[in-house]
């Protein structure tokens, strides 16, 4: 062990030596207007935004090299990502804003993205490497307007590589990291990520291949001694094409592979050596968009279909059980932009989606020319841009749902920009519907009578620019009631349990606030803070912490070596787990607990790049989910390419 660390240390001696070498420069910092889409579904100014929508920049991921999507997210302010410093094959589970996973959407190129199968019906993030991201934005509160059932506490809308705007070019990346615990350290090599992209734009034609997979020797999921380590697998595959026509014709098309497989346990400190999960997903889409004289109108269309199996080691019969559930959906969006007049736009669209579920194995078979939903969903969203600062956002939807009828979402978002003074001041009232998913209706837990979930949410907010903008400071208070909330019940008889909505009214409120500080041209500070409360009988915050922080410190040392450092509390939160004993849902309090991550990169020229980076520096030994192992302190070296 003694000549690996010592190993590790000459490569990270390496490269610190390298940059002193170097030249000491400036890291200029250029105040731009920055452009965001999530609450338009088209561009505008941020300033002209009613909402406070959390930009994560290919700047900002190649600061945090090393990290999976899921710690890059976990860092935003107000979103909770359970599992996301756990072992690599541990399912996540999505928080904002006291609501719960299914209320939570994820978007991929403009295209909603779920799982009918699963419980919640969310996105696995698993699937997705981080390596394959331009941008994301998060979009906290409720969305249903423009993003339909699903979007009740926030958005997720994630904008993957595309070609570069001329000639050829080409990216190769390598890396390899450790997997411990705080209690089992080793330094060997146990995570292997590795990968290339190849882009072009020629003429009229653009297209981006990526290929990237994975290889974890990980930890065990379960939390104890001597249990046997959980490996995890992920191939990707993302090719996209485009064809501009004419300077007002553009026609994107898009073919996905992703595919994983994991070992995992049978439940809370309970290890297994059988079980074992694999998923595999094939999307394709296609966008074309096209620009007239007032305006612009695009179609987002795209087919998925996910594929997930299971090998469950059962203790009663002391064999595997073979588990397959497969889903398909589509997703047809047809959005026009209107300028109606000047600094009036009128955003019109109708949704349309299909989703079946099937499901076979030890819980019997779901048959999916029964289980399918079908929705249609008219929408407008009404833009107004003063020229003294007032911007006002406000719009609706009618949900039109094959099995529950219609329903009508609105949101109203008026804010006001003072361009003089940096300072934006918002507040918005919006509305949400989530239905029962599939599996709650059909599967072995299924309940027919299930009520649609209804939200409302309430938020208000500033945010002011310091200093040219160098300095930013903003905070949203919110406050969410949810009705009908749907949860699992344990039950006396067979089949033991079932989905049932609960009577309580849920209250949650909270303030998010964020501050970016450009302290000197090379350092720019980061730092955000979460309060988050739910008042109800049922959910008494579980795995939500009530206060979290986080920090981030940005160094460029010279023009080419940077140095980033990530820190995070969390605050206590309450688990759940099932005691086998009593047969009952027992509490736990899951401790407070800090980390702090921190990466180097060097840049030796413009075709090779390395980094070091190390996560839970400090070695913390900490829970996310009562039972279950995380990530103590962690190594992990990269070599990239661009050619």
């Amino acid at each position: 062990m003694n000549a690996t660390f010592m190993k590790w240390s000459a490569c990270a001696a390496f490269l610190t030596s390298l940059s002193y070498a170097q030249e000491m420069d400036t890291l200029q910092v250029t105040n731009l207007k920055e452009v965001v889409v999530s609450d338009t579904k088209f561009e505008q100014q941020k300033e002209k935004s009613g909402k406070i929508i959390d930009v994560i920049s290919a700047k900002d991921l190649e600061a945090r090299k090393g990290q999976s999507v899921a710690q890059v997210l976990n860092q935003v302010a107000g979103l909770e990502i359970n599992g996301s410093n756990s072992a690599a094959g541990k399912n996540f589970e999505y928080y904002i804003r006291g609501g719960r996973s299914r209320q939570v959407l994820i978007v991929i190129d403009g295209n909603p993205v779920n799982d009918a199968t699963s419980i919640a019906s969310i996105y696995d993030l698993r699937l997705l490497p981080v390596e394959q991201i331009e941008k994301i934005e998060v979009l906290k509160g409720s969305s249903s307007v423009l993003y339909g059932s699903g979007a009740a506490t926030g958005v997720i809308n994630i904008t993957t590589k595309k070609a570069s705007k001329k000639g050829l070019n080409g990216t190769a990346y390598f890396n390899i990291g450790t997997q411990n615990t705080s209690e089992k350290t080793n330094l060997y090599g146990q995570e292997f990520n590795q990968g290339f992209a190849i882009n072009a734009k020629t003429g009229k034609f653009n297209f981006n291949t990526a290929l990237n997979s994975t290889e974890v020797d990980g930890i065990s999921e379960a939390k104890g001694t001597n249990f046997e380590r959980d490996p995890f697998s992920r191939i990707n595959l993302n090719q996209k094409i485009g064809f501009k026509a004419s300077d007002k014709l553009n026609i994107e098309s898009f073919v996905n592979y992703d595919k994983f497989s994991s070992n995992y346990d049978a439940g809370a400190f309970q290890d297994s050596e059988f079980n074992k999960y694999a998923a595999e997903q094939v999307r394709v889409g296609f966008k074309p968009q096209y620009k007239y004289n007032k305006g612009e109108i695009y179609l987002n269309a795209a087919f998925a279909n996910l594929e997930r199996y299971y090998d469950s080691y059962s203790t009663w019969t002391m064999s595997l059980d073979e588990i397959y559930y497969k889903s398909r959906t589509i997703n047809a969006d047809l959005v026009n932009k209107l300028e109606v007049s000047e600094g009036i736009h009128l955003i019109t669209g109708v949704q349309s989606q299909f989703m079946d579920m099937y499901q076979t194995g030890v819980w019997g078979e779901v048959d999916n020319r029964a289980t399918k939903f079908n929705v249609i969903d008219p929408y407008f969203t009404a833009v107004y841009n003063s020229d003294f600062g007032l911007n006002v956002n406000a719009g609706a939807r009618l949900n039109i749902h094959s099995e529950y009828g219609s329903n009508l979402v609105y949101n109203v978002n008026p804010s006001f920009y003072l361009e003089e003074y940096k300072l934006r001041v918002l507040s918005s009232f919006s509305t949400a519907y989530i239905t029962p998913t599939l599996y709650q209706l059909y599967s072995a837990y299924g309940n027919l009578d299930l009520k649609p979930e209804e939200d409302k949410t309430v938020e208000v907010g500033f945010e002011k620019g310091f200093f040219d903008n160098k300095f930013v400071i903003n905070a949203v208070g919110f406050y969410r009631e949810e009705v009908n909330k749907i949860d699992f019940i344990s039950l006396n008889v067979a089949p033991w349990g079932q989905y049932q909505n609960i009577e309580d009214k849920i209250n949650a409120k909270g303030i998010e606030s964020n501050l970016t500080y450009f302290a000197f041209e090379k350092i720019k500070v980061t730092a955000n803070y979460t309060f988050t409360q739910v008042e109800t009988n049922v959910s008494q915050l579980q795995l939500i912490p009530k206060h979290k922080i986080n920090a981030g410190f940005d160094y460029a040392v010279t023009t080419k070596l940077t140095w980033t450092a990530q820190y995070q509390y969390t605050d206590d939160k309450i688990d759940l787990f099932y005691n086998s004993s009593s047969f009952s849902n027992d509490e736990v309090v899951l401790k407070s607990y800090q980390t702090l991550h921190s990466t180097l990169s060097y840049k030796l020229n413009k075709h090779v790049s390395f980094f070091g980076n190390v996560t839970n520096l400090l070695d913390v030994d900490f829970t996310e989910k009562y039972g279950y192992s995380t990530r103590g302190r962690n190594f992990k070296l990269g070599l990239n390419l661009q050619f």
